[in-house]
């Protein structure tokens, strides 16, 4: 499990398309690495499987590559990178399970003071688990809505998460991973019988 928290931004430094999926080595400073550990890559769970000084490598399936932002990745893209929460670390943020739901669209950036407004697409298929004021993932970095309308939403952004994350690099018509509450999609599973 994530809480949204990105720990750091990296590079990614190579794609290598194979049978199945795409191997992808990203650069990154980050000390306890182990092979098989969970991170999240721009809110994807995705598993360790090499590493040495400054990068690590995973590999993405097709599932993964089909359902993610990770199939348009290319060398020097910056990346949202987060460690699996500890037993008995903090709990900032909101549960995120790196399960991403959907793509999206970034349709535009506006700074306003200190901060940003960012406004992305809101797919249907996701649409009934967003809140205003509700958290939601955003290339796996917690947010909350500040403003819904039938196909977007919008959050503000402050300065230490846009300068923290890689959402400084975005421009409108970039592609976005998103999780919405899993929370949500619990109580609907749960009340289905009763509606």
């Amino acid at each position: 499990m994530f809480t949204g928290i990105v720990e750091t931004t990296g590079q990614v430094r190579d794609v290598i398309d194979e049978d199945g999926g795409r191997r992808v080595r990203v650069g990154a400073d980050l000390d306890g690495l182990a092979h098989g550990q969970s991170i999240a890559i721009d809110g994807t769970c995705l598993t360790v499987e090499n590493h040495d000084d400054g990068w690590f490598e995973l590999f993405c399936s097709t599932e993964t590559l089909e359902r993610t932002t990770l199939s348009t990745i290319a060398a020097d893209d910056a990346v949202n990178i987060e460690r699996a929460l500890p037993a008995d670390g903090r709990f900032d943020g909101h549960f995120v399970q790196g399960h991403v739901d959907a793509t999206a669209e970034l349709r535009s950036v506006e700074r306003i003071g200190d901060d940003w407004e960012f406004a992305f697409s809101l797919p249907e298929s996701v649409a009934r688990y967003v809140v205003e004021k509700g958290s939601i993932t955003v290339d796996g970095i917690s947010l909350t809505v500040a403003d819904l309308r039938a196909d977007s939403f919008t959050v503000a952004v402050i300065p230490a998460t846009y300068d923290l994350t890689a959402l400084s690099e975005k421009q409108p018509g970039d592609p976005i991973n998103l999780e919405v509450d899993v929370i949500a999609k619990y109580v609907e599973r749960l009340t289905e019988g009763y509606r």
